[in-house]
């Protein structure tokens, strides 16, 4: 992500303009665009035809200037996109004014947000900008007989490719090379900067020695980790060991696995947590917060007035941190995130516990 500029418009506001450069930059921004914040930039659109002689025939799209007071904001995944909707509160066309309209922003789209902006929200930009630096990543967990390629974003791991053969002895066993061929194949379409091989046994080592001689500049990129499983258990052992924060100075999801490994762990040890929103609330209170963990879903839902919670949850930000807290915002698109939700989509590491 680029923050090209900032400026304080008063009453508390500030207007930035932002380019992102990856689909974690759009990710990242989907959680940052709330409705009622003002959104501006360069855009297509189909002009609505107000003279009754004129039929509006769909025509071509016209290259305008826009801004408009978001209502919705959808991150599009798949579609490479985000979109931001709302009222046309500002145009290089007067007569668009009041009508809605939805910007498409991609990769390398100029955008200015003006909001009141949260500190969570500041520290989401920062660590986007910082992530621009971050190496794209790989992890391949490989078996006798079996072998799963993920890839990691800071909005979650995504499964390319799962390749299964029959090894070993009898009529139907293939060679090992062959699994070990199809691996390196899907290796190379992977547009990533470095590479994690994992797995139990001996099995990921003999994949490397075939790497080295069929695919040696993917081979000088990989990192061995040993891990007890494989696919998505592995992926999470490797996470958990800090594997990928040897090739990316910051992880977020390696952040958020710790973090839920210890939450789980103390909640099983009955020790210092709290979660569910009037827990962790009342834990805010008291100033024994360490960590706050919350999820992204759920804070947008709170902050849009859509939520159930009977709790302010920028309060108990704002109240974690003037004591002295952490906070970390969750992606409800990882594992981790996923248990977060399962607690209520909120919970607390404790400096002690509330009897």
């Amino acid at each position: 992500m680029q923050i090209k500029s900032r400026e304080a418009t008063g009453e508390g506001r500030e207007r930035v303009e932002v380019v992102p450069e990856t689909l974690d930059d759009l990710w990242h921004l989907s959680y940052v665009i709330e409705p009622g914040d003002r959104v501006s930039g360069d855009t297509t659109r189909r002009i609505q035809r107000n003279d009754d002689n004129l039929r509006d025939s769909g025509g071509e799209r016209e290259p305008m200037w826009l801004a408009i007071e978001v209502t919705d904001v959808e991150f599009a995944k798949f579609a490479n996109r985000l979109r931001v909707g709302g009222e046309i509160v500002e145009c290089s066309r007067e007569d668009q004014l009041g009508f809605h309209h939805t910007i498409n922003v991609e990769e390398h789209t100029e955008l200015t947000v003006e909001k009141r902006w949260k500190p969570d929200q500041n520290d989401r930009l920062e660590e986007a900008v910082e992530a621009t630096e971050n190496p794209d990543v790989a992890i391949a967990t490989v078996e006798e007989g079996e072998a799963h390629v993920h890839t990691v974003a800071q909005y979650g791991t995504e499964e390319r490719a799962v390749i299964t053969s029959t090894t070993g002895k009898g009529e139907y066993a293939r060679p090992r090379d062959e699994l070990f061929g199809e691996l390196a194949k899907v290796l190379k379409r992977q547009d990533v900067d470095a590479y994690i091989l994992a797995g139990p046994g001996f099995t990921k080592q003999d994949a490397l020695d075939h790497f080295e001689e069929e695919i040696p500049d993917v081979a000088e990129q990989i990192t061995v980790v040993d891990t007890a499983s494989v696919g998505d258990r592995g992926v999470h052992e490797v996470l958990k060991r800090g594997a990928v924060e040897d090739v990316q100075q910051q992880t977020r999801i390696a952040e958020e696995a710790d973090l839920i490994d210890e939450l789980m762990t103390r909640i099983g040890e009955g020790s210092e947590v709290a979660y569910g929103p009037q827990e962790v609330a009342k834990a805010a209170d008291f100033g024994a917060i360490e960590t706050l963990l919350v999820l992204d879903e759920r804070l947008r839902l709170e902050r849009a007035g859509e939520g159930d919670w009977d709790i302010d949850v920028d309060d108990i930000i704002e109240t974690s941190e003037q004591k002295g807290g952490d906070v970390t915002v969750f992606s409800a698109e990882f594992a981790p995130g996923q248990q977060l939700a399962n607690l209520g989509g909120i919970a607390a590491l404790l400096r002690y516990r509330l009897d």
